[in-house]
């Protein structure tokens, strides 16, 4: 008997597919070994687009700021409390499967996975942080039930058979991760976080295999930026109930394609990185401004909202002098201000803006190694 959804018998397509996300990774990776001036500025801003990502998914509205912000353990920028309590959940969870989850012979058990849940949400211990959910569940959008998870009492044997097979899997590491994923949102164990939960298990087997970080290796981002397809995917792999003999094919090649894209982007990120720091030393240079200051104007480049207190922690500097950094900055047209004292905050200026539209006006398209599969997911809907 069939207890969980199975991996399909992938086409000589999938694994060629395959093959080139584990190049595209091991290329990655190969870049990371070898520190340079922007490669921390990447990795914040990838691990706070992730969770921007995954709370968009669940109707959380979290502006790059205030997932920055997060990441750097600072207030937040304009989000209300009950938003920025759930940001701080997920940013636990991601800092455990960062720094704990991937490491060499990390295992994924129920103890592990319900210690996450209550990270996720012990903000609010009304949704029984920590413990399967005792009653129904049923997934709505607005046109009414989309989906009924299994009986309650299913669930601990269900997480049980997951655990195992997660374990003994010998399938390669991006279709286990897509498996888990799809698993355990379907099993629906909790009361509330499975697709947060779901997501952040898929980060952590990507991080497991030691290729690249997880931060890097997460398709959160693109996840969230293509919501609607992703519940496309979805609905029509389960068919509206816990149905775990249905084909797993769209949802696999779905996972593959969101790899292979996000890696991409990825992979465009590092290379214009190279460049956007040519353009930014000549920018400093041409306004006589210091060398220090580049680091807020890289991150301003990638679409952060930076402050004084985060810009004066990350420099080493005083709040004043890094006050008069800003303030020249501003000055240059580099940065701008936002907001007044306190709550001010500063983004990419119209000289730094022109410089960045100038450059990703070269941009050449994302290769999308799946070019028909999103009308073949609507056309199983």
């Amino acid at each position: 008997m069939v207890t969980l959804f199975q991996a399909p018998r992938l086409s000589l397509h999938d694994q060629t597919v395959i093959e080139q996300i584990h190049t595209m990774r091991a290329d990655l990776a190969h870049n990371l070994r070898t520190p340079k001036r922007w490669t921390g500025g990447l990795r914040r801003t990838t691990q706070a687009r992730a969770i921007q990502g995954s709370n968009s998914i669940e109707g959380y509205s979290v502006d790059q700021g205030d997932a920055l912000a997060a990441v750097d353990n600072e207030p937040p920028v304009a989000v209300d409390q009950l938003t920025w309590l759930e940001i701080l959940g997920y940013r636990r969870v991601l800092t455990y499967v960062i720094n704990v989850g991937c490491e060499n012979g990390a295992v994924v058990d129920e103890s592990v996975l319900r210690s996450m849940h209550f990270m996720l949400l012990e903000h609010d211990l009304s949704k029984a942080p920590g413990r399967y959910r005792t009653g129904p569940i049923y997934v709505h959008d607005a046109n009414g039930i989309v989906y009924t998870a299994p009986d309650p009492a299913l669930v601990p044997g269900l997480m049980a058979d997951l655990v195992r097979q997660l374990q003994s899997t010998t399938t390669d590491s991006l279709v286990s991760a897509a498996m888990a994923h799809l698993n355990l949102v379907m099993i629906h164990p909790f009361r509330d976080g499975n697709g947060r939960m779901a997501r952040a298990l898929q980060t952590m087997i990507l991080g497991q295999d030691g290729v690249l970080e997880p931060a890097f290796s997460s398709i959160e981002e693109w996840l969230g930026k293509n919501t609607t397809d992703y519940y496309a995917v979805l609905a029509a792999t389960g068919g509206g109930a816990w149905n775990p003999g249905r084909n797993t094919d769209l949802w696999i090649r779905f996972n593959l394609r969101a790899y292979h894209m996000q890696a991409q982007t990825i992979t465009r990120r590092f290379a214009e990185a190279i460049r956007q720091w040519e353009i930014i030393d000549q920018l400093l240079n041409s306004h006589h401004l210091a060398d220090r200051m580049a680091d807020a104007v890289f991150e301003a480049w990638l679409g952060s909202q930076l402050t004084r207190p985060v810009y004066a922690k990350h420099t080493g500097l005083d709040i004043r002098t890094a006050t008069r950094d800003l303030t020249r900055l501003v000055e240059a047209e580099m940065l701008q201000s936002h907001g007044q004292t306190k709550g001010r905050y500063y983004t990419a200026g119209p000289e730094l803006l022109a410089a960045r539209n100038a450059l990703r006006r070269d941009r050449q398209p994302l290769s999308d190694p799946y070019p028909g599969l999103m009308t073949m997911i609507a056309n199983a809907t």
